[in-house]
């Protein structure tokens, strides 16, 4: 599908490449709008500066991929392990997105953002997420664990539990009403 080592400033419309290989190829301000490459692998791609909107990215395996400024709006992205990208300037955006099952283990991810997403059974066991926010987004059985979570902000999240033991939450913004799911470990009730 991708014949060219290299794509600028291109646009990828209603592109279907499930379960396949795509190797060493480099896109830099691109955009992948209503794309199905679930089951795919990626190795060793760059995607710099990238937009994909209404994508199909479940099951992608992102080996040793580069995500710098990639943002993901209205995408299926269900157990993608973005821990296997490069951690050099890592940085993604969500909006819109399904992340179910998906895991940022490990990763810096300063200043993130996931806005109306889900992001049910993510697992965040640590990263370094300090000053991102979730913006009505559900995370629901979501992980964190040893998880930098100073300065994140929480107050339209909702059905998380979070551990203050076991993780930072220096400077941490949430809702009186989302307050239980940072006391679920003591067994206390809000009412």
């Amino acid at each position: 599908m991708f014949d060219q080592p290299d794509y600028d400033d291109k646009t990828f419309e209603k592109v279907i490449l499930t379960d396949g290989i795509t190797r060493h190829k480099e896109f830099q301000s691109c955009t992948f709008r209503n794309c199905d490459f679930s089951n795919s692998t990626f190795t060793r791609c760059k995607f710099l500066d990238c937009v994909f909107e209404e994508c199909n990215l479940s099951m992608v395996n992102l080996e040793t991929s580069t995500m710098n400024d990639v943002v993901f709006k209205g995408c299926k992205l269900l157990a993608v392990n973005f821990s296997k990208c490069e951690d050099f300037l890592f940085g993604v955006g969500f909006d819109g997105c399904i992340l179910d099952y998906a895991s940022f283990a490990g990763k810096k991810m300063v200043k993130t953002k996931f806005s109306r997403s889900s992001l049910k059974e993510v697992s965040f066991s640590q990263a370094n997420l300090t000053g991102s926010v979730f913006e009505e987004c559900n995370l629901l059985e979501t992980v964190f664990n040893r998880t930098d979570l100073t300065s994140v902000n929480f107050t339209t999240a909702y059905n998380y539990i979070l551990d203050p033991e076991l993780n930072t939450l220096k400077k941490a913004v949430f809702a009186t009403v989302g307050l239980e799911g940072l006391l679920t470990k003591y067994g206390i009730k809000v009412v």
